[in-house]
């Protein structure tokens, strides 16, 4: 597939920057659509921009509130090309009642249900779709285990872009219902994301679309690089000591790290406190098996379907991008029941008001286990990144 003719609009002021695989740090032209890296073993393909401490936090657009406050350090070449629902800048909330059951001096939750189509999906679908339609590109395909196809649809919806969701037949109809009223051609398939995945292959073989999976293009990533911004921004460039995060594809804390790092390379903080954990389901853990040593990668990993759709991510496209973060930041990974994810739903509502989505709520049981491990101080301050919101999975609970 080729790109439509492209080039840079002058009046745009956005970084330099290259796209370059992750391993094998091969370059490949911005202006051409780039899916992952074919020269290495298909490693994912990032941005990176030229950053440098006479950069200033100046760049940040004060009167935008979304995610394209950081527009200038995201690689839209023209404005014009920019399909946003308002996605981003979504609020950190203090959770008092549950950090004194805990015994915890400081616990905020970043709650990402306030994005369009309720998920933090939204970030990375509006940057990738965004490049689309600057690169030319009609017609995309997800494989997804529910709020990636919803997102998809709704900015292909607004950027008048075809959209192909493939997801699990078991997903929630709420998922299915929401894809179709975007006017996406939605496609059911018995298994995981991973044999939606084998499917959008086959499909791709007879159709022109464009694959817009998980870390299988470079601009998804840079959407969710702006969760990292936000959480720097709006604590006063004060990071936290300890984020959790629940990992399924993992963009987003690879995202967060990625920006923490571009921050630190601009001056804008001068150190990284931070220890990323990733949170998984013991029903599809594959990123703790190989953090672990239980196995030399989640290539042959078996899972199996978890209330929590999104962490049931058998074979993640950038697990080596993952496990890198983990030990860059000196953090670690640990997989919860679904007895404790639906536990963990019902507690945060009842205590702290916020019905959020069962990916996020397992971070909840993944924070206890930490503190009774002592792997976490109860004078830290610690983060919960909520990934979406609950209403969509509502008829998998009893109440």
């Amino acid at each position: 597939m080729k790109a439509a003719f492209l080039t840079e609009n002058p009046k745009n002021t956005i970084l330099n920057y290259g796209l370059y695989c992750n391993s094998c740090h091969f370059r490949y032209n911005k202006y051409e659509i780039n899916s992952f890296c074919m020269q290495c073993e298909k490693s994912p393909i990032e941005a990176r921009f030229d950053l440098n401490k006479s950069i200033s936090k100046d760049i940040i657009d004060q009167s935008e509130r979304s995610m394209w406050r950081y527009a200038k350090l995201l690689p839209i070449l023209d404005i014009k090309n920019r399909i946003t629902l308002g996605e981003g800048w979504t609020p950190i909330l203090p959770m008092f009642r549950l950090a004194n059951c805990l015994g915890i001096s400081s616990l905020l939750i970043k709650d990402e249900s306030f994005n369009p189509t309720g998920s933090f999906k939204a970030r990375g679908l509006s940057m990738a779709v965004s490049k689309a339609k600057e690169l030319g590109i009609r017609s995309c395909i997800v494989p997804t285990a529910g709020n990636a196809g919803g997102a998809l649809s709704a900015y292909c919806a607004k950027a008048g872009i075809e959209s192909i969701v493939v997801m699990p037949r078991h997903t929630p109809d709420a998922f299915k219902k929401e894809c179709k009223a975007f006017g996406a051609e939605v496609i059911l398939v018995d298994g995981l994301i991973s044999d939606c995945a084998k499917l959008v292959a086959e499909i791709k073989k007879d159709r022109s679309c464009f694959d817009i999976s998980t870390m299988k293009e470079p601009y998804r990533l840079e959407g969710k690089k702006t969760l990292g911004y936000e959480i720097a921004e709006q604590m006063n460039w004060d990071l936290p000591d300890v984020i959790l995060y629940p990992a399924g594809g993992g963009t987003g804390l690879i995202g967060i790290w990625k920006a923490f790092k571009e921050m630190l390379n601009m001056g804008w903080i001068t150190h990284i406190p931070t220890r990323m954990i990733a949170v998984q389901a013991e029903n599809c853990k594959p990123l703790v098996d190989t953090f672990n040593e239980l196995q030399l990668d989640a290539s042959n990993y078996q899972g199996m379907p978890t209330i929590a759709n999104g962490l049931a991510v058998p074979h993640p496209f950038a697990e080596k991008m993952m496990l890198a973060v983990l030990s860059q930041s000196k953090g670690t990974t640990l997989a919860v029941s679904e007895q404790e994810i639906i536990k963990s739903v019902k507690e945060i509502a009842a205590k702290e008001g916020i019905l959020v989505a069962p990916e996020g709520a397992a971070l909840l049981a993944g924070l206890k286990f930490l503190l009774n491990s002592k792997l976490v101080g109860a004078d830290e301050k610690i983060l919960l990144l909520n990934t979406g919101s609950c209403y969509k999975y509502l008829d998998s609970f009893e109440f």
